[in-house]
């Protein structure tokens, strides 16, 4: 597919890459030569702002792939083929899906002046998918459906590529164990915390999984071994490996053999990343060091991320993972909201809006997170099940990528938790 525009930028360059792998399996070749673009006999946009021949698919673009600089953009929202839709403009599209995509895949938004949330990160509210509310919805996968049908149309000879749908279940063992293996100070203070809350089953609980009677109610890692066999799932798991443990990082640390042989327990049967600790996101060489720790425990080379709480600031967190040999991270997601962050369900490249350069780091988007479920949407084992539904069959409808985010503690035996274990496994079962 030839695409035809006055000026190559990087902006350009990086959204047609995208496009195009999307659409035919290649990117797109750009061209500013107006007479090598009339010779093409193949399937051929034109991205200018005027209209060149009838042979073509016009885009007529909006200015956001064009600018320099990062500034506030006037954006109105239509309705297009029943879907949300902006940067409206002329042609055989009646919006510039080059611009509004990279708006969307770029987080331009979260380069300008934000409201934070609590824990200091890029409040969700402030997002356009938020407040046009289509952040339930892989946006951007829905308008490329409706694009390659518009294409095939025009160019009937025209190959389109269809990615199957994958499901990728994701954990984060943030907390490896509730009582095991921790040190007596912190068993004390827990201790300490039930009797001032009078909560005796608590303690007992307590007592006995210390004196190997009871299983801790974390440990659940051979019951999501025996799931993972039964469905063949290939999952990955992200370990928090702090050096010392903080109000946010509470992980036994890894100096405990019981942390080490869990690790590479699991490195011997999936793929592991790092899960950068909180205290990562104020010193940024801890990154290096926590990746260091996993890779000496497992003697593998970890290239894999997601961030603790999902704590990430553009451009800077992104640099410093990659910086520390990072080349895939799994937060592109809210830590207080389930949706699509990007309005994506398919891996991307990070593009460095402020450098304006495509990187090497491939993200990949989540968009369902049990504690989100839990803590923030305040909703029951079954809505949460209802909500994973939802998101299975938008993204199985457009062949995307579904990457859900669990926690031990969520599918173990805490009585807080009831019902969570079995929903899991219904879905895992539903979809298998």
């Amino acid at each position: 597919m030839i695409i035809f525009t006055n000026t190559i930028t990087s902006r350009l360059q990086y959204i047609s890459d995208f496009i195009g792998k999307e659409i035919t399996g290649k990117v797109f070749h750009l061209t500013t030569d107006l007479n090598f673009y009339l010779q093409q006999e193949d399937p051929k946009i034109n991205y200018s702002n005027e209209h060149i021949t009838e042979n073509e698919f016009w885009i007529q673009p909006h200015s956001l792939l064009f600018e320099k600089g990062i500034e506030q953009q006037t954006i109105e929202c239509f309705i297009d083929n029943g879907i949300k839709a902006f940067f409206k403009t002329s042609g055989d599209l009646s919006f510039d899906i080059f611009a509004t995509s990279f708006y969307l895949l770029s987080r331009y938004e979260e380069y300008l002046p934000y409201q934070k949330d609590i824990y200091g990160r890029y409040a969700h509210e402030n997002s356009l998918a938020f407040k046009e509310n289509f952040l339930h919805l892989p946006l951007i996968n829905l308008w490329l459906q409706n694009f390659k049908g518009v294409l095939k149309r025009k160019f009937p000879s025209l190959t389109i590529h269809h990615s199957p749908f994958t499901f990728l279940p994701t954990y984060d063992i943030d907390e490896a164990y509730s009582y095991r293996h921790k040190d007596w100070w912190r068993s004390a203070g827990g201790i300490a915390k039930a009797l001032t809350k009078g909560n005796w089953s608590k303690i007992n609980e307590r007592r006995k999984v210390l004196l190997g009677k009871m299983n801790d109610p974390y440990d659940c890692y051979e019951w999501m071994d025996d799931l993972h066999h039964r469905y063949n799932l290939r999952p990955r798991y992200f370990f928090l490996v702090p050096g010392k443990t903080a109000k946010y990082d509470k992980n036994i640390l890894p100096d405990q053999p019981a942390l080490q042989q869990l690790i590479r327990q699991h490195a011997e049967n999936y793929s592991i990343g790092v899960h950068p600790s909180w205290q990562s996101g104020d010193d940024e060489s801890l990154i290096k060091s926590e990746i260091e720790t996993i890779e000496k425990i497992t003697g593998k080379k970890i290239i894999s991320s997601r961030q603790h709480y999902i704590r990430f600031t553009l451009p800077e967190t992104f640099r410093h993972l990659i910086s520390a040999g990072i080349t895939e991270d799994f937060s592109m997601g809210y830590g207080s909201i389930n949706g699509f962050r990007a309005s994506v369900a398919s891996t991307f490249y990070w593009y460095d809006l402020e450098k304006e350069r495509t990187t090497e780091l491939l993200l990949h988007p989540f968009c369902f997170m049990d504690a989100n479920s839990f803590f923030e949407q305040k909703f029951s084992s079954q809505e949460a099940l209802e909500e994973m539904q939802h998101y299975h069959r938008i993204i199985k409808s457009v062949n995307g990528l579904f990457i859900p985010i669990w926690h031990n503690n969520f599918l173990g035996t805490e009585k807080i938790y009831s019902g969570w274990r079995d929903v899991y496994e219904k879905f895992i079962k539903e979809i298998s």
